[in-house]
């Protein structure tokens, strides 16, 4: 491991170029990314915002408007934008960084995209050690953007320290998901494209749910840089977590660690192709089929 030290120390210095190439050595499991992530020196206190929703909700204009805003204040942000993946060809769905295209030449900011690989939620234990990778840098804050596509904003919140779920005015089926427990892990609530008609109405309905819980509301028009400096203030205050809290999420991402390289044998392009085999006979049973690998 001598022979990388090299790189870790690159990463401690803020360097892009080793950050880089660690996490595309974790990422792939490309020895020695075990090694690697067992010697990092991983800086806790680097918080970690998560911002979550419904395709079209403008996140990644909304996340560009936010790291535009730090990085005008000399801060450092990484961000990591969580693609999901395709079930048919294991490929990203969308894999656009396009709205973020002005901060590729920012040397204060750092963009990386990940595939969910196959993770229902959208965090896979390949994001967790990633960005264990990231905090182990010389990072002020960093962003995780996923795609709310079901679990996604539970999952996200067992990631990150504070979880924005960004709607927009015509989000009437989300407000159905709040009630139904996305309040209980999100910290706050941005309604984004806010200068679309009944946007104040979907708002003010949004503040009223959400009055007891103390969830903070925040309007933005994100390509206009409208609502993005209180948005900001308010991501900046730390959170107060307690103990319980704490230990449940860190169970959690011990859990997905453990069951990533439990399966870590299991091939699904292969498994795919057995399927197919298998499919064709007549007395086909997926829990048979199932036996052969586990």
């Amino acid at each position: 491991m001598d022979t990388n030290y090299p790189l870790l120390k690159g990463i401690e210095q803020g360097n892009f170029l080793a950050l880089a190439r660690a996490l595309t050595l974790v990422e792939n499991d490309i020895a020695p990314s075990a090694d690697i992530l067992r010697m990092l020196n991983v800086k806790s206190a680097v918080p970690i915002i998560g911002i979550t929703g419904p395709p079209g909700a403008g996140k990644s204009t909304l996340v560009n408007a936010i790291t535009e805003q730090f990085a005008k204040q000399n801060k450092k942000i990484a961000i990591l934008a969580v693609d999901p993946t395709s079930p048919f060809n294991f490929g990203s769905l969308l894999g656009d960084r396009i709205r973020m295209a002005q901060q590729f030449n920012n040397p204060n900011v750092y963009i990386r995209s990940v595939a969910t690989r196959g993770a229902l939620g959208g965090i896979s234990a390949k994001t967790i050690e990633m960005i264990d990778v990231i905090r182990a840098a010389t990072f002020d804050m960093i962003i995780v953007e996923t795609v709310g596509v079901g679990q996604s904003e539970i999952e996200i919140a067992g990631l990150a320290d504070k979880t924005v779920v960004v709607l927009v005015p015509e989000s009437g089926d989300e407000i159905q998901s709040i009630k139904s427990g996305i309040m209980e892990i999100a910290q706050g609530f941005v309604v984004n494209k806010a200068d679309r008609e009944g946007a104040d109405v979907f708002t003010n309905t949004l503040k009223k749910l959400v009055l007891h819980h103390k969830i903070p509301v925040f309007k933005t028009v994100a390509d206009k840089k409208e609502g993005i400096d209180e948005l900001c203030e308010w991501l900046t205050i730390p959170v107060e977590s307690d103990g319980k809290r704490k230990a449940s999420l860190l169970a959690e991402k011990a859990f997905k660690i453990i069951a990533h390289y439990r399966m870590k044998n299991v091939d699904k392009v292969k498994l795919h192709s057995e399927m197919v085999k298998a499919l064709k006979r007549s007395d086909f049973n997926i829990y048979k089929f199932t036996d052969q690998w586990i």
